[in-house]
């Protein structure tokens, strides 16, 4: 990548948890591409499940409590930052969430090395704007990787960030395990069984947690009102402890007379699989996705999608090319998108699909994903070297 050092260049990631979500993937990904390009990646987290990945990687990981709010703490992180950015010689730390970048701020400033963040979502102000502050840390990084165009807007109108230190890298899909030639029959014979799901009608699959901006409600009162009425719709995702929002679903299955259309699937680790069980993919979100993995995933399966016409959806969506949009809570609208969808016809479906596998593979990679971030990685390291040659 850069030969302004002799040395591998070490990269320290920095996030609250290493649990699960885009985040914490995204992290292991590119750590994953660092020790392939002879870098040395080092991830500073809480711990949490995918620590095992980085393990089996051969990436040191260091548990810290940097998932905490609480002022002393964050300094004491710094600290102990700074102490470990000197030991482990490292060349830059990247943070990707709001209080480990203020630890890793302070720590970088401290070790003059490069600061560098991923500013992962639309983050709330809260009322009067009050949480601006806290999150600004995000918008101050040397260089600030957006993850989409939504969010690089975003940051430019509420954080003020000039649009030279931005960085736009959209997330990046699998394409090797999203490849619908790669998913076997007997995966997804097992998959159907342990979810009957019958072979004679269409399926239609909202995957997400259990949460209400994920625009669950809206797709049952859509399904109430859609022409097609034999069909399967699976929610996939679980619910997170949010037992009050599950109930809230079952109440509303009931009442509009979906019990046999509609069935709640908890948390699944074969999405690839899911998928192929699928005919149509929705994000329902009420909320703008800052980019939103299910729409690209969906797409690399050669699904029919369907996404709310706001945020990262925009995107990874182009209506009636690779997909279809809707306005966001607006149950008519996305019952016709259903049911035109639907209506489709075999190769109407066929030449969406293709097109939909050519734009993700192009686009929206994880190989695109990590090629462009360690170029920004190169590129802070290019600037490092020039300042020094000033001095």
């Amino acid at each position: 990548m850069t030969d302004t050092d002799k040395k591998s260049p070490v990269i320290l990631q920095i996030l609250p948890r290493l649990e699960t979500g885009g985040v914490e993937r995204g992290t292991v990904e590119i750590a994953s591409a660092l020790k392939n390009a002879g870098w040395t990646p080092v991830v500073v987290s809480g711990g949490g499940r995918m620590v095992v990945d980085l393990n089996r990687m051969g990436v040191e990981h260091i548990t810290l409590p940097v998932y905490s709010k609480n002022y002393f703490v964050m300094r004491k992180n710094a600290d102990t930052l700074a102490k470990l950015i000197k030991e482990k010689n490292v060349d830059i730390i990247h943070a990707r969430s709001r209080a480990p970048a203020w630890s890793a701020k302070w720590a970088a400033q401290k070790a003059n090395i490069p600061f560098l963040t991923t500013f992962h979502g639309a983050y709330n102000m809260g009322p009067f704007k009050i949480k601006r502050g806290y999150n600004k840390v995000m918008a101050e990084g040397d260089l600030v990787i957006a993850v989409s165009e939504f969010i690089k807007r975003h940051i430019m109108e509420n954080y003020g960030t000039p649009e030279e230190r931005i960085r736009l890298i959209h997330r990046g899909v699998d394409i090797d395990r999203f490849d619908a030639k790669k998913v076997t029959p007997d995966r997804m014979i097992a998959l159907a069984k342990k979810w009957r799901v019958p072979e004679d009608m269409p399926v239609i699959m909202l995957p997400g947690r259990l949460t209400r901006w994920k625009g669950q409600t809206v797709l049952l009162d859509a399904l109430a009102r859609m022409e097609h009425k034999n069909l399967r719709c699976l929610l996939v995702g679980s619910d997170q402890g949010r037992v009050g929002y599950r109930r809230e679903l079952e109440n509303k299955i009931r009442k509009l007379n979906l019990e046999g259309t509609v069935q709640l699937v908890d948390n699944c680790t074969e999405m690839e699989v899911a998928y192929m069980l699928t005919d149509i993919a929705i994000s329902a979100s009420t909320d703008p996705e800052a980019f939103g993995r299910v729409v690209p995933e969906a797409q690399a399966m050669g699904r029919i999608v369907i996404g709310t016409n706001h945020g990262g959806a925009t995107e990874t969506i182009q209506d009636g090319v690779t997909g279809f949009l809707v306005p966001p809570a607006d149950p008519d609208a996305l019952a016709k998108a259903l049911d035109k969808a639907l209506s489709m016809t075999p190769e109407e479906r066929e030449t969406m699909a293709k097109k939909s596998i050519e734009r993700v593979r192009s686009e929206f990679s994880k190989a695109l994903m990590c090629s462009k971030t360690l170029d920004v990685y190169a590129e802070l390291l290019n600037a490092k070297e020039k300042d020094k040659a000033k001095l």
